[in-house]
């Protein structure tokens, strides 16, 4: 039994962690706007390699034992599993969505993630929907609704590649929460998402190699460092890893709420994005 001050203490530590993943989500925007070389692609492979050694060094230096984690199978598997069906996706069609929209709409379609959870866990595990999470689904979807027309049934008001990678990243919102419940009980979160992201970076390399010459600027490795450690690193899969030992995934991931907001009022302040009245209607959907 979670001790109710512990799992306040974790809801809070989740919803924080979805703040500083939505600021990460505006440096990534700015990375995109100083050069055309340098593509989601790129920012996935070096964000999961870079991310995931620190994460097994700082494991392996606080006695946590990566290395005999892989030792056992099922362990291994379900570990490769997450990286490459649930942190792999949920952060390069998240930047792929922000390359051609921005963070706003990238993190905002990406919040129906939590929903594609609510629905697998009452299908799968006859877990009962609660009135409100029924409500908050119907109005995550009719945000996105309005988001893509405006209200308007004959066009959308957000490009058809912004909104199929959006709706991509939610569905690895998902698997991202799903896939490590069982495991992270059992082995330490730092191991599991540190070997997660090193699994999914080396893929990403093998698939698709980087080669381009990247703009040796400064503002480049600034921001590339925020996004890996405001980003990466601290929040949304260190603290959300741990915070599922003690918060069950459906509240876990209808905490992302505050990604979305913290992504557009930082795209209105930070990049002078222009939000129609219907936006912040659907917004606060």
């Amino acid at each position: 039994m979670v001790d109710p001050k512990t799992r306040r203490l974790w809801t809070f530590l989740a919803a924080l962690a979805a703040v500083m993943w939505g600021i990460s989500g505006l440096f990534a925007k700015g990375l995109f706007n100083i050069s055309a070389k340098i593509t989601p692609m790129w920012l996935t492979q070096i964000r999961l390699i870079i991310s995931g050694i620190v994460l097994l060094l700082l494991a392996g230096a606080l006695k946590q034992k990566p290395l005999a984690t892989l030792k056992n199978k099922q362990d291994a598997l379900v570990i490769f599993a997450y990286g490459i069906f649930g942190l792999l996706p949920v952060q390069l069609f998240y930047f792929m969505c922000i390359q051609v929209a921005n963070a706003s709409i990238a993190t905002i379609l990406q919040f129906i993630g939590p929903f594609f959870v609510l629905g697998y866990l009452a299908f799968t595990h006859k877990q009962v929907m609660r009135r409100l999470d029924i409500l908050a689904a119907i109005a995550a979807f009719i945000g996105v609704f309005l988001l893509s027309t405006h209200g308007q049934f004959d066009h959308l008001a957000i490009t058809p590649v912004a909104l199929f990678w959006g709706l991509l990243s939610a569905v690895g919102e998902a698997t991202y929460t799903l896939i490590p419940v069982n495991i992270v009980k059992r082995v330490s979160s730092m191991v599991v998402t540190g070997w997660g992201m090193l699994f999914a970076g080396i893929s990403l390399v093998i698939i698709h190699p980087q080669f381009q010459a990247i703009p040796n600027k400064p503002a480049v490795w600034l921001y590339t460092s925020a996004v890996i450690i405001i980003g990466t690193i601290i929040p949304p899969f260190q603290i959300m890893a741990n915070a599922l030992r003690y918060v069950i995934p459906s509240t876990a991931s209808l905490l992302d709420a505050f990604e979305p907001f913290s992504a557009t009022v930082g795209s209105v302040l930070c990049f002078g994005l222009v939000m129609m009245p219907m936006d912040w209607v659907q917004l606060w959907l």
